[in-house]
C-alpha cells in the first residue's frame, strides 16, 4: 500500500491511483461466478424494457443479486482511510455495477465520459473505484485514464484525450481509485477472453445514491458490521413519517456525523 500522503498527492495531481492485489483470489472467483448469473438477470430485464443495445455487457446494482459483492465491500475496508481522506469524512455507496468487455462488442463505457453529471471542482462529491476481476492489460482493453483531467470542467476532445491518456493496468484483484471528475474510457478488447470488472462508486452521505440499498436488502437487517451499515446507507436514510422524524439522536434515520 502507498502511504496516505502519497495517495493524497497523486490524487491531487493525476486524479487516479491503482492499488494492486487488494481483493483476495477466492473472492475474485466468487464474484466472477455471481457476475455470470447477474448478467442473465440484468439481460432479461434490459431486453424487456428495450435497453439491451445501450446496456450491452453491463450489469448494475449487483448487491441485490449476489452476496459476494457485499463481501467485496467488507474486504475493501482496508482502503477506508484513503477514502475518508479523499472525502474528508464519511461516505456511502452510490452504486455498484460491472462490465464484461469482450472482443468486437462495446457499450456506453467505451465513450470518453465521466461518472458525475456536474463538475464538482475541488469539492469531492463522488469517488470511482474499479475492481479488476481479470488482469487489465493494454491488449484486453484496460481503461484509458485522462490523467489530470479532474481539474477541467469541459469535456476533453477525443484526439487530445488519447494523446494524454494512460492505461490503468494491474493484476486481478487490483483496485483502480479515481476522482469522479476524471475523463476516462474503456478500451477495445483484442483478446479471445473477457475483461471483467465491478465498479463500486461512493459519494457523500447527503447525496442521493442511484439505488435504495437498505430498502432492497431489508430495513430490518441487523447483521451488518458498522462499516457495512455506513456504506449501504442505513445510517443516512430519509424519514417517511413524523414518528420516524421525532426520535432521539441515537435512533434517528439520518445519524450524526454524516455531513
Amino acid at each position: 500500500m502507498i502511504s496516505l500522503a502519497e495517495f493524497q498527492r497523486t490524487m491531487d495531481s493525476d486524479g487516479w491511483v491503482v492499488f494492486p492485489g487488494v481483493v483476495s483470489p477466492a473472492l475474485v472467483g466468487d464474484m466472477l461466478t455471481d457476475m455470470s448469473r447477474a448478467w442473465d438477470v440484468c439481460r432479461e430485464i434490459q431486453r424487456r424494457n428495450g435497453v439491451s443495445t445501450e446496456a450491452d455487457l453491463t450489469v448494475h446494482h449487483l448487491i441485490a443479486i449476489g452476496e459476494s459483492f457485499i463481501r467485496l465491500l467488507a474486504e475493501m475496508e482496508v482502503l477506508d482511510p484513503y477514502f475518508e481522506s479523499y472525502f474528508g469524512g464519511k461516505y456511502i455507496l452510490n452504486s455498484l455495477g460491472g462490465a464484461i468487455n469482450t472482443r468486437g462488442r462495446t457499450s456506453y463505457a467505451h465513450r470518453i465520459h465521466r461518472d458525475i453529471r456536474s463538475f464538482s471542482g475541488e469539492m469531492p462529491l463522488m469517488l470511482n473505484t474499479l475492481v479488476m476481476l481479470d488482469a487489465f492489460t493494454a491488449e484486453n482493453g484496460a481503461t484509458y485514464m485522462g490523467t489530470g483531467t479532474h481539474k477541467r470542467a469541459e469535456r476533453i476532445g477525443d484526439e487530445e484525450f488519447h494523446r494524454i491518456a494512460s492505461r490503468a493496468l494491474g493484476p486481478a484483484g487490483s483496485v483502480l481509485v479515481f476522482n469522479s471528475n476524471v475523463w476516462h474510457a474503456g478500451g477495445d478488447n483484442r483478446t479471445a477472453g473477457p475483461r471483467r470488472s465491478v465498479t463500486p462508486m461512493f459519494c457523500r452521505p447527503f447525496i442521493k445514491p442511484q439505488f435504495d440499498y437498505p430498502r432492497a436488502l431489508g430495513y430490518d437487517r441487523t447483521d451488518w458490521s458498522p462499516h457495512l451499515r455506513q456504506l449501504l446507507g442505513y445510517d443516512s436514510r430519509i424519514p417517511a413519517s413524523l414518528d420516524e422524524w421525532y426520535q432521539p439522536p441515537e435512533r434517528r434515520m439520518y445519524l450524526p456525523g454524516q455531513g
